[in-house]
């Protein structure tokens, strides 16, 4: 907007008012007229693709098949031959090897080998705590890398009835479900890990289902690793019993499940 021109035909002048006012119209109008601001580089295109629920999924992969190489070729059932090492002892040895123990179930390891090894090499009670912490970490790595780097990939897959009715049932009733799973020694403990992260199931029930459920299994197994040089006493006879019942019971509850999902 301009001044009124001088009667005698003078320039006419912007008042400072007016030009601040155009200006700040001027601007919106302009940003508009460009559109969002987009990242278009190569570098944003890379990172789009890095991180898309595909290339997580195939990270995933890759991670999991290293892991599970890097155990076979370390073949760590020789701890069952060789024992500890003896550099190791006392509480840090315990410590070492729950450590040990969690990142081995990551990579497939057998859990039924790891807690005759606990047994054999600490004793009942404090082979029974290194199991069963182990076996908390491995759970909770393998559920913290199937859902950061798997669920988003594998969630749009669960299409047949089967599929959707153990997601529904892992999203609605996590704790129990799992509790049951953990009780019946059938189900293997990856697949159990992977499927409970791919669902909307919490890691805080998750995690303490696992631990109460894997307490008569991982007791009898260890039990029977503490006992296994007497394999004719009352203690590994019972443990033996100890890795039947749960099994029956967790079968008993599979059944009933069955007939749950079968008739949704």
């Amino acid at each position: 907007m301009l001044d009124a021109t001088t009667r005698s035909g003078g320039t006419a002048t912007a008042s400072p008012r007016a030009t601040a006012t155009d200006l700040a119209a001027a601007v919106p109008a302009a940003a508009s007229s460009l559109g969002p601001v987009t990242a278009t580089g190569p570098a944003a295109r890379c990172a789009r693709v890095l991180l898309s629920p595909w290339s997580r999924l195939s990270l995933l992969v890759v991670l999991l098949a290293a892991a599970a190489t890097a155990m076979l070729l370390l073949e760590p059932q020789r701890l069952l031959t060789d024992g500890w090492p003896s550099q190791l002892g006392g509480a840090a040895a315990v410590v070492a090897y729950a450590v040990a123990y969690g990142v081995c179930t990551v990579a497939f390891v057998p859990r039924p080998l790891l807690n005759l090894a606990a047994g054999a090499l600490f004793g009942s009670q404090l082979g029974l705590g290194a199991a069963l912490a182990g076996t908390v970490l491995g759970a909770g790595l393998s559920f913290c890398l199937g859902r950061a780097l798997g669920q988003d990939a594998l969630r749009p897959l669960l299409r047949g009835r089967l599929l959707q009715a153990a997601d529904h049932q892992l999203s609605r009733h996590g704790f129990r479900s799992m509790l049951a799973t953990r009780l019946f020694p059938g189900v293997p403990f990856a697949a159990a890990n992977y499927c409970a992260a791919v669902s909307r199931m919490g890691l805080l029930p998750f995690l303490l289902a696992t631990a109460l459920g894997s307490i008569p299994n991982t007791a009898a197994y260890t039990v029977a690793g503490a006992r296994a040089s007497t394999p004719t006493s009352p203690a590994f006879l019972i443990a033996l019993a100890c890795i039947a019942v749960p099994g029956l019971a967790g079968a008993a509850v599979a059944w009933r499940k069955r007939h749950r999902l079968r008739g949704r």
